[in-house]
């Protein structure tokens, strides 16, 4: 089975979402994959989280789904319980990263400093979550912070928009971005995943053009 964040590196986006029933998750789930984006960074800022990955995951096995928002190792837990197949957090919290670490399961940490970037090299990860993107300083102190770091690539989140989504792309440090724009949760409330299909496109294409493939 192929390793999520390679997959995630290829398609160059996260989208990060917020659903508030595991309805929403599914259908949200066939309309990214329709648009040519099969992942789903579901943040457990909303209850439904654990039963939309759950859901997820059993209608529509296609995408790739994974947890965000974890701050905690019981989150982290129910995650994994529930399908996900990758863990992000806001920030650099040992625990929840020393236990994915000894379960398999791949993790993107947030970092926002050298000291956090450290820390994670200690744990032995080399891709990690670049939180909050913009406003840290967007892509030169993205770039400022990467420069002692060979080897780690990043996944800037916060901030990215269609607009900056190929300049954050350029950057040689970063991995893939991690953005909420194409799956805005007024597009999932009013049940427009036309357009989430829609957006999903265009920011599957604005990645092709950003590394050179052309629209």
């Amino acid at each position: 089975m192929p390793n999520p964040l390679e997959l995630i590196g290829g398609w160059g986006i996260v989208p990060v979402v917020r659903v508030e029933t595991p309805a929403d998750g599914v259908a949200l789930a066939r309309a990214l994959s329709a648009g040519g984006l099969p992942c789903a960074e579901v943040t457990f800022r909303t209850q439904a989280a654990a039963d939309a990955i759950r859901q997820m995951t059993a209608a529509v096995p296609e995408v790739i789904v994974g947890a965000g928002t974890v701050v905690s190792v019981d989150q982290a837990k129910q995650a994994v319980d529930a399908g996900a197949r990758f863990i992000v957090s806001p920030g650099f919290g040992p625990k929840v990263v020393a236990w994915c670490v000894e379960a398999g399961v791949p993790v993107l940490p947030g970092v926002a400093t050298p000291s956090d970037i450290l820390q994670a090299l200690d744990h032995g990860l080399t891709i990690l979550k670049f939180f909050p993107a913009e406003s840290l300083g967007g892509i030169p102190t993205l770039e400022a912070i990467a420069a002692p770091f060979v080897g780690v690539r990043f996944v800037p989140t916060g901030g990215i928009t269609a607009a900056n989504l190929g300049a954050y792309l350029k950057v040689p440090a970063v991995f893939a971005v991690g953005g909420s724009w194409l799956v805005a949760p007024k597009l999932i409330a009013a049940g427009k995943f036309d357009e989430i299909t829609r957006l999903t496109q265009e920011a599957v294409s604005a990645v092709r053009q950003a590394r050179g493939g052309g629209a």
